[in-house]
């Protein structure tokens, strides 16, 4: 039947493109069986285009405090205000030692925390996330304007930082926007692992100084000239390093104590896991008193008899714009690609981890939308580029916080100690914080046991790993993190490239007592209980390198017919490794349809010359092997395929029926589950009768019911055309089953299976037939279920699993098989 006339079908014929490109169908649809239509354009706008129902739930994912703001409780209540207010406690002395590592003034440290807790709520997919003033982000921005201000030494290190956050915001939240969040998933935590390490040894040898109270110390430098720096100067420690010692001991005292009370006393676990939380308020408050004990009439923190951290103005000093001039953001373009990279790291990374330790999925682009949020408006009220906290993080979720609304106790903390408490913070010694820094981050380093279950896992990404950490020491951390992602993603291309694809053979799988696998050697026995017991085919590797037992028979699928499954997808960076091993193969077990096709030594081609001149051509071995029937490809790993890998098996089908000649080569697919891929075999000429024959044997139907010993599969299908399908038992009552027998003759037909299914009370008589009217009514017969198909009856070569591609493959040889 010719069909009508299209726009469409104009602007092919004008631009040249053949009618019979386009497969038709439609002689089809006069059957009354299920039929497929590939997805079209249409279809495809259809899934993107905004609709009201999409834009109501893009707005609900913007705000999803609304699904759970108006279920908020008094027991909610009580713990976010625990766990904020416990946090809170540990944000102010972190907050402006992490801005002492940023090179700024300490109250930007709390200005930065304070706009995190207090936004970070309302955009929030994790509970227990805190964003604010950290480690690493703060050594990075310290870098970036010790950098910026060797070319601009002009300009203020908080406009340069405030612009930094600003730009990095914005960028975020617009990733975010338009739900980019999937890019942080190329980001593998092998690569995570290496810059939160490396960053936290450069963060701990830069501090060094500091504790030990050592002048002189470019704490900027690679961190092997720091390390090596510090050792030269320790002679010359003051006593700062008595403050600083004593503080970095205490934290680890209290650490270790109140772990090991709480297991000796299990019922007061929780009032000890409090105490130890809390211990970096008892030490800052405790070296706040030896300060001013020791430095009370001290005016000029120049004049301490140790490096305290002087004047810390009150309320917000550095509010406004942000500076977005040309010159600044020229002057900081270069380091916003490392600045953003570091945000989604710490930050999506906390925020996934301990979603899966507490039950909860966070989505990544509403996360970016959160953070981009916070940096575009913290800028404003003086802060820096803030992420999430690992430490603060695990603070907040062993506290026992309820909601996110728990950030905003935070920060009214902050915001008492921004403005009551900041002339207490003068007597602070700087020791005493950078014991704090090397504390916090101490837990940042990746312990020696989870390196090692790198290694057993993936010994090449623990050279990454290693990689990584040894550039951050040698170079920056900046460069860290470009090494351990560019090693990762030349990893997973490489991967992608040499996916190993495996030829499979056949074997029964028998499910059978433990004893009857330990040895036993009464046979009897074995045989009864195994003709008892349920058995399917499974197809394994006929390589044997999958760690299966050597002593399993694995037999080929068919004489010419070869089953192959693709390791890891199919796309044109490994198709032609892939097609090539097919190939190969191939040739290697088959021979042509014609063996004396090239009677003449001169006609054969150069890569098959045959055997010398004197020498038999047509060997033993050679005539044993069998002709290609048959190519069966497990498409059960592979989601699409692009333009190269649907070109490539073209061209590989054309191969091989040059080599078949006069026969053709058919090709089953097992496992598509994309109908956008479907498609494109569908485009590329596979997976249809290539005779495009559509007529329906009606009068002729000698199609067998099978139920096979599982119950749910069912094969039917005419023997005479390729309209053999995969049906499915539709209806209420019992099923019955036949022997089936594999159809003689020339020609076969493709043949199928299907699952059995339920009508939901349908009356089955009013159904339509499977097939045809008389196939229909046989197909009714099985149990009193109508049999519908899994797949169109057009697309005949696509198979819900591999046991029916080989069904299928093995009866269109038209050999008959004794069941």
């Amino acid at each position: 039947m010719a069909s009508t006339s299209t726009a469409g079908d104009r602007i092919k014929k004008f631009l040249g493109i053949p009618a019979d490109e386009r497969l038709d169908d439609t002689a089809y649809y006069d059957d009354g069986s299920f039929v497929e239509s590939e997805p079209t354009t249409q279809d495809f706008l259809n899934e993107i285009r905004p609709t009201v129902q999409r834009t109501l739930n893009y707005l609900r994912e913007l705000f999803p405090f609304v699904n759970w703001i108006f279920h908020y409780n008094l027991t909610w209540l009580l713990g976010d205000f625990i766990a904020g207010v416990t946090v809170g406690f540990v944000v102010v002395p972190q907050g402006m030692a992490y801005a002492k590592l940023a090179n700024l003034a300490p109250e930007y440290g709390l200005y930065t925390s304070f706009v995190g807790f207090l936004l970070y709520w309302a955009f929030a997919t994790s509970k227990d996330i805190t964003i604010g003033a950290v480690a690493v982000m703060s050594t990075i921005v310290g870098n970036i304007i010790a950098n910026v201000q060797k070319d601009h030494p002009d300009f203020d290190a908080g406009d340069i930082a405030r612009t930094l956050a600003f730009i990095c915001g914005a960028v975020l939240l617009f990733l975010g926007l338009i739900r980019f969040g999937f890019i942080v998933e190329f980001i593998p935590i092998v690569a995570i692992s290496a810059f939160m390490t490396g960053s936290a040894i450069s963060i701990a040898a830069g501090q060094v100084s500091t504790l030990m109270g050592i002048p002189n110390i470019n704490s900027r430098e690679e961190t092997y000239k720091v390390i090596i720096n510090t050792l030269k100067g320790l002679p010359n420690t003051h006593l700062d390093a008595a403050m600083g010692l004593t503080a970095l001991f205490g934290l680890y005292f209290i650490r270790w104590f109140c772990t090991q009370m709480g297991k000796r006393y299990p019922r007061q676990q929780r009032a000890w896991f409090f105490v130890s939380t809390l211990r970096m308020v008892f030490i800052i408050i405790l070296y706040i008193l030896v300060s001013w004990l020791v430095n009370r009439h001290v005016k000029d923190p120049k004049k301490a008899h140790f490096k305290i951290l002087g004047h810390v103005p009150s309320g917000f000093q550095h509010k406004g714009a942000p500076r977005l001039d040309n010159e600044i953001l020229s002057a900081i373009s270069g380091d916003i690609p490392t600045t953003i990279l570091v945000l989604l790291i710490e930050h999506i990374a906390i925020s996934k981890s301990f979603g899966r330790v507490n039950n909860y999925i966070i989505n990544p682009s509403q996360e970016l939308v959160a953070i981009g949020f916070t940096n575009l408006l913290g800028p404003f009220l003086g802060g820096y580029p803030a992420t999430g906290s690992f430490s603060r993080t695990a603070i907040k979720a062993k506290a026992g916080v309820r909601t996110p609304l728990a950030g905003i106790f935070t920060a009214v903390l902050v915001l008492l100690a921004l403005y009551a408490l900041t002339s207490v913070f003068f007597y602070i010694p700087n020791s005493a914080l950078a014991a704090m820094i090397i504390h916090a981050v101490g837990d940042l380093i990746t312990p020696p046991r989870e390196v090692y279950k790198f290694w057993l896992t993936s010994p090449l990404e623990v050279v990454i790993f290693f990689a990584g950490v040894f550039v951050s020491i040698f170079t920056s951390i900046e460069n860290g993190i470009y090494v351990t992602v560019a090693a990762s993603g030349a990893v997973l291309l490489w991967r992608i490239a040499k996916s190993p694809g495996k030829f499979l053979g056949q074997t029964e799988i028998y499910t059978a007592p433990r004893e009857l696998v330990r040895g036993s050697k009464d046979s009897g026995l074995t045989q009864s209980l195994l003709q008892k017991s349920e058995h399917h085919t499974a197809f394994l590797s006929l390589d044997r390198d999958d760690l299966s037992n050597p002593e399993l028979q694995i037999s080929t699928a068919w004489p010419g017919i070869f089953v192959y499954r693709f390791g890891e997808g199919l796309n044109y960076v490994n198709s032609a490794k892939h097609l090539d091993n097919l190939t190969i193969h191939v040739f290697k077990h088959t021979r042509r349809t014609e063996l004396n096709k090239f009677e003449k030594l001169g006609d054969r081609p150069w890569n098959d010359p045959g055997p010398r001149r004197g020498q038999a051509f047509l060997t033993d071995e050679l005539v044993a092997r069998p002709t290609l029937r048959a190519i069966i490809l497990d498409f059960s790993a592979v989601n699409c395929i692009d333009v190269t890998a649907a070109q490539a098996l073209q061209d590989l089908r054309n191969q091989f029926d040059r080599y078949a000649h006069p026969d053709k080569v058919e090709w089953h697919f097992a496992g598509v589950s994309n109908r956008w891929t479907k498609r494109a075999l569908v485009a590329s000429g596979f997976g249809v009768d290539s005779s495009r024959t559509a007529k329906v044997q009606r009068g002729n139907y000698k199609g067998d019911v099978q139920e096979v010993d599982q119950g749910p599969l069912v094969a039917i299908g005419p023997s005479v055309s390729a309209s053999d399908i995969e049906a499915v038992p539709f209806g209420t009552s019992g099923s019955g089953s036949t022997d089936e027998k594999r159809p003689e003759g020339e020609g076969g037909a493709t043949n199928g299976d299907v699952e059995k299914g339920n009508a939901n009370g349908e009356d089955i008589s009013t159904v339509p037939t499977a097939t045809s009217a008389d196939a229909g009514a046989l197909a009714r017969d099985a149990g009193g279920k109508r049999l519908v198909p899994v797949f169109g009856i057009n697309r005949p070569f696509f198979h819900i699993d591999l046991a029916t591609a080989l069904k299928s493959a093995v009866r269109n040889t038209g050999v008959v098989v004794a069941e």
